[in-house]
Parts: C-alpha cells; sequence; structure tokens
C-alpha cells in the first residue's frame, strides 16, 4: 500500500489542483477536529525567505516581556511560554494536524498569543488553513524553491497567499526595500505597517553598525516623528532588518515600539542561527541554518566583517537535496570568494546521491581564491576545519542550524551539529 501511495504521488504533479484539494481538505479536517484553536487566538504569521526564524523568536520575544501569554512555532522550535522544544520534523510548516493541535495546546495552556512561522510550500498546500492571522508579515523575498514554483514572480504570488487569509480587521507587515512591496501593497487589508531603509517605511532603520558585542542602530518612526536606538546582542546586520518586522508586528498588536525594543535588548538570539559555540578554542565558531545563496552572501560578510585584515574565515557547506539545484554552484561561488578555506560535504540529501550534490556544489568552487576541500563525511569535515583554524580566525558550519537530523533516502539519522562540534572543540581544548 506504501508503495502505491508513494507511486501515485510521482504520478500527480506537485501543484496539480487534485494534490492541492487533497492538502486542503486535510488541513480543514485537522482544524475541525481540533475545535478550530485559531478562533480564541491572537495570531501573527510571518513569511519570507531568509530570517523567519529568528523574527518568530523576536516577536515572541518582544510579546512576553509585555506581560502576553504567547507560544510561537518555527522551522526550529515549538514553545509554550517558557518551555521549548525542538521541531523535529524540521519543516517551516508541519503537517497541519501538528500545527493545529499545537494551537490547541496553546489554548489549553492560557495563552492568547501564537506566533507562526510560514513556508511558501504551506501556503499553497494550506496548511495554515483556518489560523486566520491577526497579523501577516514578509521578512524579504529572493529566489528560493524554484524547483516548486517555477518563477520568482509565483514564489512571490504564493508567499501573497499569507495576506489574503487575514482577518477583517488585519494588519500586512511589508518589507519596504524588497522587490515583493508593490505586489503585496495592493492586497486589500484593513492596516499596513512598512519597515525598511528607505524614509517612507513607517519604521526606517539608519545607522547600522556591528561590533564583537553585537548589532545597533537607529529606528526613525514616521507616526510619530521619534528616533529611537536599537541594539541587538547578536550579530549580523540583516538582524536589525528583522528586528523591524518584528517591531511592527508587537505594534500591530498594541505593543509601542519603544517597549519593543527596549525588550530586544535581552533577546538571547535563536538556536542555529548565528549562534556562537565557545568551548574555550582560541578560534571563534558558529552554527548557522544558512542555506540560500543571499543568506551565505550576509552571512560570509558579516563574519568577515567582523575579522581583522590578518585572519581567515573558514566555511562549511553544501546543500540540501530535492530542492532547487541551480542554487548549488551559486553557493559554492559565493563561499569561495568570501572564505579563505571552504569545505563542501554531505547536508541533508533526501533521496539524492549525496555525492552528486557535493559535487555540484563544487562546480561553483573557484579554488583560484581559496583552499578548497570536498571531506563528504560531516563529522570528519567539521573536525578538518577545526585543526586547520588559527587563533582569531572564524569558523561557520552553514546549513544545518539547530536541527537534531539529517534526511536521507533511508530516514532521518540523528544529527546536532552543535553538539557535535562541542563535543570536537572539547577534545581540541583538554
Amino acid at each position: 500500500m506504501k508503495r502505491l501511495l508513494r507511486s501515485l504521488k510521482k504520478a500527480i504533479p506537485q501543484r496539480h489542483p487534485l494534490r492541492l484539494a487533497w492538502h486542503h481538505a486535510k488541513a480543514f479536517l485537522a482544524a475541525l477536529l481540533s475545535g478550530f484553536p485559531a478562533r480564541h487566538l491572537t495570531i501573527i504569521a510571518i513569511t519570507g525567505t531568509d530570517g523567519k526564524t529568528t523574527t518568530v523568536g523576536m516577536t515572541a520575544h518582544i510579546l512576553a516581556q509585555a506581560g502576553l501569554r504567547v507560544g510561537a512555532l518555527s522551522t526550529a522550535f515549538l514553545q509554550m511560554e517558557d518551555a521549548m522544544e525542538w521541531n523535529t520534523t524540521q519543516k517551516t510548516s508541519p503537517s497541519p494536524f501538528l500545527i493545529q493541535r499545537f494551537l490547541r495546546r496553546l489554548l489549553r495552556a492560557g495563552c492568547t498569543h501564537a506566533v507562526l512561522e510560514t513556508s511558501s510550500h504551506g501556503l499553497v498546500q494550506g496548511r495554515l488553513r483556518a489560523t486566520w492571522p491577526r497579523v501577516a508579515a514578509i521578512t524579504n523575498t529572493t529566489p528560493e524553491h524554484l524547483d516548486y514554483h517555477g518563477t520568482l514572480e509565483q514564489y512571490r504570488r504564493d508567499k501573497g497567499l499569507l495576506f489574503a487569509m487575514l482577518r477583517r480587521d488585519g494588519t500586512k507587515v511589508l518589507n519596504r526595500d524588497d522587490g515583493s512591496f508593490s505586489l503585496f501593497a495592493q492586497i486589500p487589508s484593513s492596516h499596513t505597517l512598512t519597515f525598511g531603509t528607505t524614509p517612507a517605511a513607517d519604521l526606517s532603520l539608519t545607522d547600522s553598525a556591528e561590533s564583537p558585542q553585537g548589532v545597533r542602530g537607529t529606528v526613525h518612526l514616521t507616526r510619530p516623528d521619534q528616533r529611537l536606538p536599537l541594539a541587538l546582542r547578536i550579530h549580523g546586520l540583516f538582524n536589525l532588518e528583522n528586528a523591524l518586522c518584528a517591531i511592527a508586528c508587537a505594534q500591530a498588536v498594541g505593543i509601542p515600539p519603544e517597549r519593543s525594543i527596549e525588550a530586544l535588548r535581552s533577546f538571547p538570539g535563536v538556536p542555529g542561527r548565528m549562534e556562537q559555540i565557545d568551548e574555550g578554542q582560541p578560534f571563534s565558531v558558529f552554527v548557522d541554518f544558512t542555506v540560500t545563496p543571499a543568506a551565505y552572501e550576509k552571512t560570509l560578510t558579516t563574519l568577515r566583517a567582523l575579522l581583522p585584515p590578518d585572519k581567515r574565515l573558514l566555511a562549511l557547506t553544501g546543500s540540501c537535496g530535492d530542492r532547487m539545484r541551480e542554487k548549488r554552484p551559486q553557493v559554492g561561488a559565493l563561499c569561495s570568494r568570501l572564505a579563505d578555506i571552504v569545505v563542501v560535504t554531505n547536508e541533508d540529501p533526501y533521496t539524492e546521491d549525496p555525492h552528486t550534490i557535493i559535487e555540484e556544489v563544487w562546480a561553483g568552487i573557484d579554488q583560484a581564491h581559496c583552499d578548497a576541500h570536498k571531506i563528504f563525511d560531516r563529522r570528519e569535515a567539521m573536525a578538518f576545519l577545526f585543526a586547520k583554524a588559527e587563533p582569531g580566525d572564524a569558523v561557520i558550519l552553514c546549513a544545518k542550524g539547530s536541527d537534531t537530523t539529517m534526511m536521507t533516502a533511508e530516514g532521518q539519522i540523528p544529527w546536532d551539529e552543535r553538539a557535535i562540534a562541542r563535543e570536537l572543540l572539547k577534545k581540541m581544548v583538554k
């Protein structure tokens, strides 16, 4: 029976109306069986290409600091007030049954607000059906998942499905700097808040700066005319944009920006997102969920800027299987341009041959610009980079983030990159 079902799935195209109807029917059933819990919750839904998980974490942190009882669901974690568990599915928008059961858990625990990370696949397939967001936000859009969506334009239209789900009194939160802005601005909604670096945004950012202690900038409010200093104790200038999005989401549910900015001073970051691993080694190590070309450029550029001119950046890279193959050489090219030592290794091959994936990433490597290596075993690749790192260097382990498994043709196998990094580093510093 399982083989028959797999054969039927392969025979029906991913976006065929019959397949989508099946997905939407499952989502309605999931909401029905859980009693439509979203009717009694204030839902904030956040989508985008990069930065979603961190923005979800920031938004939930702001709401909690404001005294609201809040839960959150993201690619990395499921959070119910102070309790957190890992999202072992590794899916941004998991099964609608999981989503609806989670919302029911929040409701029974007394939560009033839920922050949901939302994927383009999940929107097309209706996994967020019957969640009725009060706030719908977009971080940014760059080419990703085009194997499913076909074009960047269609990808953006599919992301825009989130705004059509808003409640009647709902608020759109849009990135004024993003290429999607004009498209999403046309979608009707009761309220719209915008953020970005342009002065025309409701919340605009200037004076961005990075230091070893974190990032800072100035937030300008158009209504009323105010300037507020913003400081985060996490790295990456892009996280200032994520913070603006989170501040706008909080504003849409009644929390003033100055209160959100104060709350973000204590935001600890999200596990596996530019997370620093320190076991006393003489070089810095970061674990990050870097998967898109745009994210690679931002992440590697951030770390390069933090390094003294005579220190090196060492990068572990790869690519996910069963996904957008055309980005693989792009990732290789970015790593070889921005890092000094690059190791291409296995990541999440899914049903593909992992050696083929490695070769496709390797095709973009320019060995004239970096010291490049292919090491199939990911643990060996990590140990190799740590052995190569010298005092003051920085090592970035890309892609796995806080994942607790690796997706292979044989199924999910245990893989906790953060724990493995600590284990290897502890052995080095003994």
